[in-house]
């Protein structure tokens, strides 16, 4: 590979990494969003040590918010290597939170997948049991209840959902940066090996 195509194809994998950076930053703050109104909408009133659904809850929602945080600083890391691409410590730095991101995402499918069908087998019993009702469709309102419970069992599956869909999105995107960086340090071992060449000419 001569220098100079090495150049064009290390700016190629920066702007895209420049993208790709834009994207993970965008859909870790709104899974992050998601997250906290789930939280702060539901299931602060829920949560209970003696419930084990509702501690599930708690943990898979947890869980995607500290995955949507390491999706962020991914995504802010990715940024700064596209423009500033000299450091070797970056580019680990990214390879690192890359892994890191689409390993947390990916662990927390499956939490919110076992939470959306929890909720669809009880027919929003925990999500509903401030309210001491039994049924989130056939029940009407109650004074002493947190929240509207007519709205809280579909509000709260379609955060669920919308959290499913931007993890997926994570994964993918995380995945991607991963492979950028991985290129990245293999096209800068490449640029270090043609240097040597040509200052040790055989």
């Amino acid at each position: 590979m001569s220098l100079p195509m090495a150049g064009a194809s290390v700016g190629h994998h920066q702007r895209v990494l420049m993208k790709t950076g834009l994207i993970l930053l965008i859909v870790g703050h709104l899974n992050f969003i998601t997250g906290a109104l789930v939280h702060g909408i539901v299931l602060r009133f829920v949560v209970s040590l003696r419930d084990a659904i509702s501690l599930q809850y708690a943990i898979s929602n947890t869980a995607s918010a500290i995955s949507a945080l390491l999706t962020i600083s991914c995504g802010l890391a990715a940024l700064m290597l596209s423009r500033y691409f000299a450091p070797a410590a970056l580019k680990w730095a990214v390879l690192a939170l890359s892994a890191s991101s689409s390993l947390g995402s990916l662990s927390c499918l499956p939490g919110l997948a076992v939470a959306i069908g929890l909720t669809l087998g009880s027919r929003g019993r925990v999500l509903l049991a401030p309210c001491a009702l039994a049924d989130a469709a056939l029940t009407p309102l109650a004074r002493q209840c947190p929240f509207d419970p007519t709205r809280v069992y579909s509000s709260t599956l379609s955060l669920w959902f919308i959290s499913l869909m931007l993890g997926s999105l994570e994964i993918v995107f995380s995945i991607r940066c991963l492979l950028l960086t991985i290129e990245l340090l293999r096209l800068n071992c490449c640029c270090h090996r043609v240097r040597r060449q040509k200052v040790n000419p055989l």
